[in-house]
C-alpha cells in the first residue's frame, strides 16, 4: 500500500483500547477527510514481516466493520520516539492513541501515554472507551495562571475551521496574588482571539475546593463534555512521571473522557492543526 499524508494516526498493539481509538479516527476522519494508518512498534526489525501480516489482516477485519480500510506500518523502535517520529514524517493531522488509564505499577512509574505525547508537536487525543457520539459538541479549555495556556486559544480555532462545536473555558481559583494576575491576563488574551474570530465560548469559574485537575475532570464529566483539552507541562522531567504531572491526572480520568493534549512550544504561541500550520 503506497504511503499517504496527513492521515491520522492510531497506534495499534492489538487491544481493545486501540480499537476504541481507531473507532474514534474513524468519526475524525469524516470530519477531516482523511485517511487512518494503523501504527505498529516492534523491538528488532526481524519482527516486521510478521507483524505486517497480522496487521493486513486487522486491517481487513476493521474495514469490514466500519467501512473504511486503514493503512498499515510497522517500525522497529520504541514506542515514546517512534510514534512522534512516524506522525511527523507523515505529516500527520493528529495521533489518537487508546490507553488504559493508570494502573498497578503504573501509578508509579507514571503514565506511558504521557510519555508517548511529549515525543511529538503533533496532537494527541487520548482515549479509553469508545466514542458516545459521531459528533465533537463541546470542548472544555481548562486554563490556569501558566503562560502556555494562550496557546491553547489558536488551537481551539483551527478546531473550529473543522468541528463545529461550543467551547467552555474553565479557568482556575488561584488564591496567590500573582498567580491572580497572571490568570487574568491568559483569560483577557483567550477571550480577545476567540472573539475576533467569531468562537462561540462561555466561561466558567472552579471553586477552588479541590485540586484544579481533579476539578477539570469533575466538571467536564457532569456536563457532558466531549472532549477536553489540555497543555503537556513544559520541559517535563522524570520527576513530573514519577509524583504525577498534572496532564497524567486528566488524561487517565476514571470517567474515560477523550482528552486531547499538545505539547507547547518552546518560545512562542503554537499554531496549526498540526504544528506547522500559522495562528
Amino acid at each position: 500500500m503506497e504511503k499517504i499524508s496527513k492521515p491520522i494516526i492510531v497506534p495499534w498493539d492489538f487491544s481493545d483500547v486501540a480499537r476504541n481509538a481507531f473507532h474514534h479516527a474513524i468519526n475524525f476522519s469524516k470530519t477531516l477527510d482523511c485517511g487512518i494508518a494503523l501504527l505498529h512498534i516492534v523491538h528488532e526489525e526481524k519482527y516486521i514481516p510478521e507483524k505486517e501480516k497480522e496487521l493486513q489482516n486487522t486491517a481487513a477485519i476493521l474495514s469490514k466493520e466500519f467501512g473504511k480500510r486503514p493503512h498499515c506500518i510497522v517500525k522497529a523502535g520504541s514506542i515514546f520516539t517512534t510514534i512522534g517520529e512516524v506522525a511527523t514524517n507523515y505529516n500527520a493531522e493528529m495521533i489518537i492513541m487508546g490507553t488504559h488509564g493508570l494502573k498497578g505499577a503504573q501509578k508509579l512509574l507514571g503514565s506511558r501515554a504521557v510519555k508517548v505525547v511529549v515525543s511529538s508537536r503533533i496532537p494527541f487525543l487520548i482515549v479509553q472507551g469508545p466514542p458516545k457520539k459521531e459528533k465533537l459538541d463541546q470542548i472544555l479549555l481548562p486554563i490556569d495562571f501558566k503562560k502556555e495556556n494562550k496557546e491553547k486559544a489558536s488551537w481551539i480555532f483551527h478546531l473550529s475551521t473543522r468541528f463545529e462545536f461550543k467551547v467552555t473555558i474553565f479557568k482556575s481559583h488561584p488564591r496567590d496574588k500573582g498567580f491572580k494576575r497572571k490568570l487574568a491576563s491568559n483569560i483577557k488574551y483567550i477571550e480577545n482571539y476567540l472573539k475576533t474570530r467569531d468562537i462561540e465560548y462561555d466561561i466558567k469559574a472552579s471553586q477552588g475546593n479541590k485540586s484544579f485537575k481533579e476539578e477539570v475532570v469533575e466538571y467536564a464529566n457532569g456536563n457532558n463534555f466531549d472532549m477536553i483539552l489540555i497543555m503537556a507541562t513544559r520541559n517535563i522531567k522524570w520527576t513530573d512521571y514519577i509524583f504525577g504531572a498534572p496532564e497524567q491526572y486528566v488524561i487517565a480520568n476514571k470517567y474515560n473522557l477523550p482528552v486531547m493534549c499538545i505539547n507547547p512550544k518552546p518560545m512562542k504561541i503554537a499554531g496549526g492543526f498540526r504544528a506547522t500550520g500559522s495562528a
